[in-house]
């Protein structure tokens, strides 16, 4: 058999290396400095860029798609070529993805501390950005895909059905969630409004999280492992039903993370049964990747490689464990806005994906330098300072989480809250964020500590990455049909076309089954004909807040529970939201929900709550939006967000655009005018537009009053009770 010598492209593996290490750094910085920022809310000093509602996504997407995804390319661009048996099939698409994915990150490392964003939680990057990442993903999957047509090996190993399916769904998901009418050039709305909105982000949400962090992931941990451990899989029919039953339930399982709001019950309720059902693949992965190890449990004691990957295959057993049992309707009363899903998350994030991708930095540096690691024992200590970091970050997470919830529920005999005022959950989990921060810190130290390692021994290696010379008998003709005696998936594994075809339809059923019918047919969100347009200046309010990220912190969706209800008012029905482009329901209560929050204080409240937060509610971990207070409102833009919003099928007639700015200044004034009332305020503002002189803006012109506006409509379209907050 003739054998055929080809080179395998180590370059673009040692480039998505280093991002991969670099924007760890940068991504688990971030998030460290957020962290601090619950401890001290002001220390950022009042700049706008450097605020907690607008660098949260920012370490979000860094973690997520700059030291994640990065890592993801690099062991997919390594791993594939030696799967088979060919280098990638243009090293000009390899060198697109790279540099366009770097370039995507940096992109978003400048628009969202800008406050140049959609809001929707993982998708925050506005519509220009988001065209990029659909090109330069179409660039990996292409060169991919090609590269497997032109393989030298037979078969399809398994790592390679998970990048497929990767490629596939996340493609899916993202151009559909992405849907969006462009204002401006980074201003954008999303073309689903409230309950469908809601049910799309996290049909995207929930599965970015599958098919980005986990089905790569799992790929990589079919080939890596068993390379680090010089072991077999342990078992192939178990992969087999591990892929195939993993990505058929995991595409149904978005609606869990909207048990109790305002989605129709029947979506609720498939969430839920296949969120249970997501139990068996996950852990039967975990399991073949556990006992590929066996028999090599002597080296995992003593490889830094293999430790890193049993914690993380650990980890990730761990997460999907808590994942269906957080979908139980009844954990999720508790668990829900809480602590408890950032411990939960963090464990997937720090665990699973960091402690993987660690892994195979110290499983690849060595190889592709030619040399031996600078030092096993920074390594071994890098491992138990990342162990301790996740055990100190989890564990007060969950304390807290289980805090809040009882807190929030817990009832007089007379039938009054307990705890009424929202701000005393707050100060009593204060110690486990002081924990949480020191668990980021040691595991960012150990981070560093790779950081030095990995230097040291590119350092010694003295020799540059070279593309590595291989060997490989050419693949003859492979046979279309199947041959006697062989398996269905086996004859599968040799026809990649088809089998993409059916892992696309595969992923595409629970889709269309929970999608369609929640968009397409009108009963599932109820009419209610007091609901209206947000005004002018409320339209322009509710892009402040998006700007500033208060979403982060704040839910708009209080559920049908009586703790609920008594603290916050009636609870939220579906009609309210058919308005909304994009949904605010958000994730997690950092501070009170607001939906009904309009009318409950007056505007002076709000105005002195944004410049000041600790002044009107004590012991607030709140930072300060003086910004807002002094700039002055952009309505250049006005008309033609109106424009697109009736576009999308708001109902605003052509004299309500015509007369925006009229109808802006009147309700402006108005609340200029109740400002006022304020002795304080008064004497403050015409000392300050004494002082001024031509330059000086109306405090009706000025985005904190359309900002009170927004917040004074919420909730305020059907009637509800004054309750306690």
């Amino acid at each position: 058999m003739e054998m055929q010598q080809f080179h395998y492209d180590n370059k673009i593996v040692t480039k998505f290396l280093y991002a991969t290490i670099i924007f760890g750094v940068v991504g688990m910085l971030v998030g460290l400095i957020v962290a601090f920022l619950f401890l001290f809310p002001n220390m950022t000093n009042g700049v706008s860029w450097l605020s907690f509602g607008r660098l949260r996504p920012l370490h979000t997407n860094a973690v997520i798609f700059a030291f994640v995804g990065n890592a993801m390319f690099a062991g997919v661009y390594y791993s594939l070529q030696r799967l088979l048996k060919t280098r990638m099939a243009s090293d000009l698409l390899s060198n697109i993805n790279f540099w366009g994915w770097q370039l995507i990150i940096v992109a978003a490392a400048i628009t969202l501390p800008l406050g140049l964003t959609t809001s929707k939680e993982y998708a925050e990057l506005e519509w220009p950005i988001d065209i990029a990442i659909a090109l330069v993903w179409v660039v990996f999957g292409v060169n991919m895909i090609w590269t497997i047509l032109k393989r030298r090996q037979r078969h399809l190993y398994v790592a390679i059905w998970f990048y497929l399916a990767t490629f596939v769904t996340v493609a899916v998901l993202h151009i559909f969630n992405s849907l969006e009418l462009p204002v401006s050039a980074m201003k954008s709305y999303s073309v689903y409004a409230g309950v469908q909105d809601a049910l799309v982000q996290w049909w995207y949400g929930h599965n970015a999280v599958a098919f980005f962090l986990t089905t790569p992931f799992l790929g990589l941990m079919y080939y890596f492992v068993p390379k680090a451990a010089n072991r077999p899989v342990y078992s192939y029919r178990l992969s087999i039903v591990h892929f195939w039953s993993l990505i058929f339930l995991y595409i149904w399982a978005g609606p869990h993370h909207l048990l109790y709001t305002a989605l129709p019950d029947w979506a609720q309720n498939l969430g839920v049964v296949f969120s249970v059902m997501l139990l068996m693949p996950s852990w039967g992965g975990m399991i073949n990747g556990l006992l590929t190890l066996r028999g090599a449990w002597d080296k995992v004691r003593t490889d830094p490689v293999l430790k890193f990957m049993v914690v993380a295959i650990t980890g990730y057993g761990m997460a999907t464990f808590e994942g269906p049992t957080l979908s139980l309707k009844n954990v999720n009363a508790i668990a829900h806005y809480t602590d408890w899903i950032i411990a939960h998350v963090h464990v997937g994030a720090l665990a699973w994906n960091g402690f993987m991708a660690f892994g195979i930095i110290y499983y690849l540096i060595p190889r592709l330098f030619k040399t031996k690691l600078f030092s096993t024992g920074l390594a071994n200590l890098h491992f138990w300072l990342g162990t301790l970091g996740i055990i100190i970050y989890a564990l007060p997470m969950y304390v807290a989480g289980f805090t809040q919830a009882s807190m929030w529920k817990q009832f007089n005999p007379d039938g009054t809250l307990v705890y009424g005022n929202f701000l005393e959950t707050v100060t009593e989990i204060m110690p486990m964020y002081w924990m949480r921060a020191i668990g980021g810190t040691l595991y960012l130290v150990g981070t560093l500590i790779l950081v030095y390692n990995i230097i040291l021994t590119v350092r010694r290696s003295g020799s540059k990455v070279e593309d590595e010379l291989a060997k490989a008998p050419a693949l003859t003709r492979v046979t279309k049909k199947r041959t006697s005696g062989e398996g269905w998936h086996t004859w599968l594994e040799r026809r990649p076309v088809q089998l993409t075809l059916l892992a696309t339809v595969t992923i595409l059923i629970g889709g269309i089954v929970q999608i369609i019918p929640t968009i397409m047919v009108e009963s599932n969100i109820p009419t209610i004909s007091s609901v209206q347009p947000y005004t002018p200046l409320e339209l322009e309010g509710r892009d402040i807040y998006i700007r500033e990220g208060c979403n982060t912190c704040h839910s708009q969706m209080i559920r049908p529970f009586r703790s609920e209800v008594e603290r916050y008012g009636e609870y939220s029905k579906a009609g309210e939201y058919v308005y909304d482009h994009p949904f605010l329901w958000g994730s997690k209560r950092t501070g009170p929900d607001l939906h009904r929050i309009g009318g409950k204080y007056n505007d002076s409240w709000h105005f002195n709550h944004m410049y000041d937060p600790q002044s009107t509610s004590s012991g607030s971990i709140m930072p300060r939006y003086q910004w807002l207070i002094t700039d002055e409102l952009n309505k250049s833009q006005t008309e033609k967000k109106m424009e697109v919003m009736a576009t999308l099928g708001v109902p605003y007639s052509e004299e309500d655009i015509v007369n925006a700015q009229e109808s802006m200044l009147a309700q402006g004034t108005q609340i200029e005018e109740n400002l006022k009332t304020d002795p304080d305020f008064s004497a403050n503002y015409e000392n300050d537009k004494a002082n001024a002189g031509e330059g000086f803006v109306e405090m009706r012109n000025r985005e904190i009053v359309a900002l009170i506006a927004y917040l004074q409509r919420l909730g305020t379209d059907i009637k509800v009770e004054t309750t306690q907050q």
